[in-house]
C-alpha cells in the first residue's frame, strides 16, 4: 500500500510575503539590452502567415501561425476563433509552461468559448516534455546543463530566454495583426514559464489592456536558485556546481530575464497566482514579482495547500470572472 506524500508550507509566511521584496539588481543597461534586441528582430519581416486547419469541431475555427521571432527565425503558433467570426475580438495571447509545445489544436478552447480570439505561442527547442512542439531552436550554445536553463547563460546576447521572450513580443503583434483581431485589446496569460515569459511582455509591450501570469517562472533567480532544489531551476546550481567561480557572471545574465525587473516596468491590470507549498515555483518568488509589479490594478489569488498545480480550473474560473471585464471594457 502506496503512502500519502504532504507537502507543507516551506516559505516565508504569508504576511511576510506581502512585504517581500527581491534582492535582485536590476541591470543598468536593462533597458538599452532590450531596446537593442527588439529593434533588432523587428529589423527582420514578421511575415505572419495563416492557414486554416480541419479539427473536427464546429464551435471554432483554428488557423495554423507562422511567424518570424528572434532573429526572423520562424516561430509557430495556433490562433482559434469562435466559429463564424466576422467582427475583429479582443485576444488572449497564452505562452506555455516549461518543457511543452502547442500541442494539438483541440486542446486549446477555453477562450475562443468565451467569445476571445486565443493565440498560443509554441516555445521554441521544447515541446517533447508534456505537449508537442513544432518549432526549432536553430541558434547554439557554450556547454549547458541538460534542459533550457543555462543554454548560453555566460552572456545576456546568447541566454536562450533572451531568443524566447523576444518571440513572446512578436507573438503578440503576430495576433494583432490578423484581420479578426482587435489589436486595441490584447491580453497575456500563461502559467509557470509561461507566467514568467507573460511577465517579460507586460514589462516590454505598453499597451496590453490584461496581464495573467499564474505560478510564474523565472522571478527572482537570487532566491530561486537557493532556496529551491527542484528543477527547474535547480539546473542552474547544478551548473554552478559544475563551472566554480562563475556565480557572478550568471547572476549578471539572470539580472537581465528577472521577471522582477519587468514587472516594475508593467501598468496593465493585472491578476497573479501562486500557491504556498510550490516547490517549484516558491511562492516568495512569485511575490516578488507581485510586490514590484507597477500598475496599480493589481490582485493575486493565493492557494494555501497547493504545489505547483496552483489554483488549476480553480483559477481558471478566477480568470473568467476577471478577464472579460478588461478585454471588453
Amino acid at each position: 500500500m502506496s503512502q500519502a506524500v504532504f507537502m507543507t508550507q516551506f516559505d516565508l509566511p504569508l504576511d511576510q510575503l506581502r512585504t517581500y521584496r527581491s534582492e535582485s539588481v536590476e541591470p543598468e543597461d536593462f533597458d538599452a539590452f532590450w531596446a537593442e534586441t527588439l529593434g533588432e528582430a523587428r529589423a527582420h519581416p514578421l511575415d505572419a502567415r495563416f492557414e486554416a486547419v480541419p479539427t473536427g469541431l464546429a464551435t471554432v475555427e483554428t488557423y495554423d501561425v507562422t511567424f518570424g521571432g528572434f532573429g526572423g527565425q520562424p516561430v509557430r503558433g495556433w490562433l482559434v476563433l469562435p466559429a463564424g467570426t466576422t467582427e475583429p475580438l479582443p485576444v488572449v495571447v497564452e505562452f506555455l509552461g516549461y518543457g511543452g509545445g502547442r500541442g494539438l489544436p483541440h486542446t486549446h478552447l477555453l477562450w475562443a468559448s468565451a467569445g476571445f480570439a486565443h493565440f498560443v505561442m509554441d516555445t521554441r527547442g521544447q515541446g517533447s516534455g508534456w505537449a508537442t512542439g513544432d518549432t526549432p531552436d536553430p541558434v547554439g550554445s557554450a556547454p549547458s546543463f541538460p534542459g533550457f536553463m543555462t543554454r548560453g547563460v555566460e552572456d545576456p546576447y546568447t541566454y536562450y530566454y533572451r531568443r524566447l521572450f523576444t518571440d513572446a513580443v512578436r507573438a503578440v503583434e503576430a495576433a494583432r495583426s490578423h484581420p479578426l483581431v482587435d489589436a486595441s485589446r490584447t491580453a497575456v496569460t500563461g502559467g509557470s514559464q509561461g507566467g514568467g515569459i507573460t511577465l517579460a511582455v507586460a514589462g516590454l509591450v505598453p499597451d496590453l489592456v490584461a496581464v495573467a501570469p499564474d505560478v510564474p517562472f523565472l522571478c527572482d533567480f537570487p532566491r530561486a536558485t537557493t532556496v529551491t532544489d527542484r528543477m527547474p531551476y535547480r539546473e542552474i546550481g547544478s551548473y554552478l556546481k559544475t563551472h566554480r567561480g562563475r556565480v557572478r557572471q550568471v547572476a549578471e545574465t539572470l539580472a537581465h530575464f528577472d521577471g522582477v525587473h519587468f514587472a516594475a516596468r508593467a501598468m496593465a491590470p493585472a491578476l497573479f497566482s501562486t500557491a504556498l507549498e510550490d516547490l517549484t515555483c516558491p511562492p516568495s518568488t512569485v511575490f516578488a514579482a507581485f510586490n514590484a509589479y507597477a500598475g496599480e490594478e493589481k490582485a493575486i489569488e493565493v492557494y494555501d495547500f497547493n504545489d505547483h498545480e496552483g489554483g488549476g480550473v480553480f483559477q481558471q474560473a478566477a480568470q473568467l470572472r476577471w478577464l472579460p471585464g478588461r478585454l471588453r471594457g
